[in-house]
């Protein structure tokens, strides 16, 4: 679980010279592809607020998840939290499903306008990442697989240019380094954010397609 690393910049896509123009934000259904070691069905789609809202602020409040995100609270507060990425160009936030049954929710944004990008050589269009399994049911190893496998390949796939996937765990959560390690992301140093020692996990497009059958 990788909770976001801080408040993002100001937004700068569009408006600052070095930073690229960044695309409409889609809606609905973005990504989904059957799992034969699961036997299931994998998919990601936007968040939608009303839709959604309760469903997020359960999952904030539980111990497990309040422990990494921090970010417990009333539907309110969780709705000012949603409108707020909703309206920044940088992030999109995704819901992850089995079957078409939520599970996760999931942040994905463009490192270069993210206060990560100070602490690494930033490509103009690597991708990072928020994951939080929400429900209990759907935690393990062999999960993880799955979905971290299907959001690694819907960034690459959704930008061609995105050579770079990244995160930032704290850098004592061994467990989500060890589940990122086994999916191919290597860990390229510590560094601290105020308020965290995080460990840079980066997956490059290139060891990311090698020798993967992926539709």
């Amino acid at each position: 679980m990788i909770a976001p690393s801080s408040k993002p910049l100001a937004s700068t896509a569009g408006s600052v010279p070095d930073h690229p123009q960044r695309p409409a934000k889609p809606a609905g259904e973005v990504y989904r592809r059957f799992d034969p070691q699961l036997g299931a069905w994998v998919s990601l789609r936007t968040l939608d607020i009303c839709g959604d809202l309760e469903r997020f602020s359960r999952w904030q409040n539980t111990p497990r998840v309040m422990a990494f995100w921090e970010e417990g609270g009333s539907l309110e507060q969780h709705r000012q939290y949603l409108e707020k990425l909703a309206a920044d160009p940088h992030t999109l936030t995704l819901i992850g499903c089995f079957d078409d049954q939520p599970f996760a929710y999931f942040e994905a944004y463009w490192a270069k306008e993210d206060r990560i990008a100070p602490f690494y050589d930033v490509g103009d269009y690597d991708r990072g990442i928020h994951m939080l399994v929400g429900e209990q049911a759907h935690r393990g190893p062999h999960k993880v697989a799955s979905w971290m496998q299907a959001l690694t390949h819907y960034l690459f796939e959704d930008e061609p240019r995105t050579q770079r996937v990244v995160a930032e765990p704290r850098a004592d959560n061994d467990k989500m380094i060890s589940y990122m390690q086994s999916q191919g992301y290597h860990c390229v140093k510590e560094f601290d954010f105020p308020h965290k020692r995080a460990a840079l996990m980066m997956q490059s497009r290139e060891d990311f397609f090698e020798g993967r059958l992926l539709d």
